[in-house]
């Protein structure tokens, strides 16, 4: 990888990003509050299995998929792909989530004039952008390696879950670093099993995930509460 590419790539997996992922929980706060998460282990636990049952076989592969999309500079299948993610939420908070810092990454991309004008027109002109769909966008703008650019997406969601984990059970700043240390081991076969799960025909997209969207369901109504979702 170039520099300026490399550069790139650590600014949008930067946790500097002003897109309000360290607002989110995404469940985790409920999985604490329910004590199925209480310590450096289970958070682990917790942790590994959202990146191997939900995010590697969802959300990475719809990724992959909008990358290719943003790369052909097909619209239909774009659009096609961040509706059907859109649609795939299954909680009104966890749908909020992805509208919100979807919105906040399209607003950063075009103040920054990533990518050309067209593809930024086509971006702002979608009636939803999820968080997919503007992440790939960045990605592809920067000229960023697909397989680097799902990467750098992973770990974004890996370093919020971390935070989560630190404020929540609470934990200190080295536990969440064996955390980050343990699991980012598992990044490259999950960006692997997104990647064959995307090049499917048809793609093999597995969504059902019971009790993440369960815990995201009860934190709507959790009686105290340090995040959106």
């Amino acid at each position: 990888m170039e520099t300026g590419q490399l550069t790139a790539l650590l600014q949008l997996a930067s946790p500097a990003l002003p897109i309000g992922g360290y607002s989110y929980s995404q469940g985790f706060e409920a999985a604490v509050d329910l004590n199925i998460v209480s310590d450096e282990a289970s958070a682990t636990l917790w942790i590994q299995q959202q990146l191997e049952l939900v995010i590697a076989q969802c959300e990475a592969p719809i990724w992959a998929l909008l990358f290719d999309g943003w790369r052909q500079a097909n619209l239909a299948h774009l659009e096609h792909w961040n509706n059907w993610f859109h649609a795939s939420r299954e909680t009104q908070e966890i749908r909020q989530e992805t509208e919100q810092m979807g919105w906040s990454l399209v607003k950063l991309a075009t103040d920054l004039d990533w990518g050309d004008a067209r593809a930024r027109q086509h971006l702002v002109a979608l009636d939803i952008v999820t968080l997919p769909t503007a992440h790939a966008y960045a990605a592809h703008a920067l000229d960023i390696d697909k397989n680097a650019g799902l990467a750098a997406y992973i770990f974004c969601w890996l370093e919020n879950q971390v935070m989560a984990a630190i404020k929540t059970v609470p934990l200190g700043q080295m536990a969440g670093q064996r955390i980050i240390n343990r699991v980012r081991q598992h990044i490259p076969a999950a960006c692997a099993e997104a990647l064959h799960r995307a090049a499917h025909q048809p793609p093999r997209v597995y969504t059902l995930a019971p009790q993440f969207a369960i815990l995201s369901s009860r934190h709507e109504t959790q009686y105290s509460r340090l995040f959106r979702s």
